[in-house]
């Protein structure tokens, strides 16, 4: 099949690459930095982590890491994580009538890395040391292992580095982490069993140990 365009010409019509398909969903999906914490955090939450640590750099555009002490992922499991629709949380249409965690869709991790650079290291309780991955703009660039405790950790770096018109489109830093602050501030009211600690430039910014619900 073919398409006509302004100019005449015909064009033929093809499927988009893997990494073009990321960074499109990316723009649903990851808006500002503050939506990489949402996301990475709600996965964190949905792996029964009751610890998760933020830190950022330069209003997280320069740096996220999401540390938690949920079950982690096998280490065959962690590629399949970084692919589009990957989850496990629903496996039929009948799931969706009953989920009860926020990711379902699989697109939080592999939008998020199709924009950044990415290293990802996690440990379930059956192995003895964590497996990482690095990838850049989506593609894996070396994996291997690592000691770790149990749980799941996200450095992303860089975001948007390669799309500078999204760059552009992004507030001052002092902005950035405002609106990274209120969301930490939302997930610690609404999940007061979880620990949540934030640091940012390296200085300690909040720290909400488990307590009793307000309501």
């Amino acid at each position: 099949m073919s398409t006509v365009e302004n100019s005449g010409s015909i064009t033929s019509i093809v499927l988009l690459p893997d990494n073009v398909i990321n960074q499109i969903a990316a723009g649903e999906v990851v808006e500002r930095p503050a939506s990489v914490v949402k996301e990475l955090v709600e996965n964190s939450i949905d792996a029964g982590a009751d610890h998760i640590e933020i830190t950022i750099e330069k209003g997280g555009t320069a740096l996220i890491s999401i540390g938690d002490n949920g079950r982690g992922i096998r280490p065959e499991q962690i590629p399949t994580a970084l692919k589009r629709h990957a989850t496990s949380k629903i496996s039929s249409v009948d799931d969706l009538q009953t989920i009860t965690t926020f990711g379902f869709r699989g697109e939080a991790l592999p939008s998020v890395a199709s924009v950044s650079r990415l290293r990802i290291s996690s440990r379930t309780a059956a192995e003895e040391v964590a497996t990482y991955l690095l990838l850049d703009g989506g593609k894996e660039l070396r994996r291997g292992e690592e000691v770790q405790g149990i749980g799941t950790k996200i450095l992303v770096q860089d975001l948007f580095h390669k799309l500078p018109a999204r760059q552009k489109f992004q507030k001052s830093e002092q902005t950035e982490t405002a609106h990274i602050h209120d969301t930490i501030i939302k997930f610690s009211l609404a999940h007061y069993r979880v620990h949540f600690t934030f640091y940012n430039q390296g200085r300690m910014v909040l720290d909400f140990p488990p307590h009793q619900s307000l309501l």
